[in-house]
């Protein structure tokens, strides 16, 4: 696509990490609820993806901030915005939404800031807070709290939101289990050819400790050799 070449042909600076950012603004439970959701039957304190429904200006904010210090990059404010993650907060039916609203107040904030070199927003898509290689359960290794086609699903429906939104390019994010990577993998690489769109992919994987694997237990070369299947921008 045009945007990967633009991508590959530049030294490039991505933004740094929402969540401290947020945490400088000190909000308290109502800032969370804003109006719409003051009557919300579980506290949602916490839930930074929300904030871009209710509190759009700060997370617009944050983002000029990285672009004022050069990033060429930034993501989206989407790092739990998908059912599974969402479901602790009993909010999965606006996964969508969220999505779309993020990457718009991401995109509006690159607008100030395109010109001489254009800037791009990356679609932010977590690990989510489960895990499908690890059980949960030491007492029955087989149990698992998600399966495969229940992490797809809720990945497609957050791709979906953040390819309506207008996102440049995706960065399947703070990866510690290497399955969940693929799936979110899958749900981009099936969207887009169901819509018939190329993307750029970037991902980030985490390193857990000193032994230089991720919590799943791969080593980064097993990590890359895992994913290596999907034509990725960046890992």
């Amino acid at each position: 696509t045009d945007i990967r070449k633009i991508l590959e042909e530049r030294i490039l600076v991505i933004d740094g990490a929402m969540g401290t950012m947020i945490q400088r603004y000190k909000l308290e439970e109502k800032d969370y609820r804003g109006d719409r959701f003051k009557d919300w039957k579980s506290d949602l304190k916490g839930n930074n993806d929300l904030l871009v429904l209710t509190q759009p200006k700060i997370i617009r904010d944050i983002h000029k901030e990285y672009l004022a210090a050069g990033a060429d990059i930034i993501e989206t404010n989407t790092f739990n915005a998908q059912k599974i993650s969402l479901a602790d907060y009993h909010m999965e039916e606006l996964a969508y939404e969220m999505n779309v609203a993020a990457a718009k107040v991401a995109k509006e904030a690159v607008k100030e800031f395109n010109s001489p070199t254009p800037r791009f927003v990356a679609g932010a898509v977590g690990p989510t807070n489960r895990t499908l290689s690890l059980s949960p359960n030491v007492n029955d290794p087989g149990y698992r709290a998600v399966n495969w086609d229940q992490v797809v699903e809720a990945y497609t429906e957050q791709v979906r939101g953040l390819m309506d939104g207008g996102v440049d390019l995706f960065l399947v994010e703070t990866i510690f289990d290497t399955l969940n990577a693929k799936a979110a993998l899958f749900a981009i690489q099936t969207y887009c050819e169901k819509i018939n769109k190329k993307m750029p992919v970037m991902v980030s994987g985490t390193i857990t400790d000193a032994s230089g694997r991720i919590l799943s237990g791969q080593t980064t070369e097993a990590f890359l050799n895992s994913v290596s299947h999907v034509d990725l921008l960046s890992v």
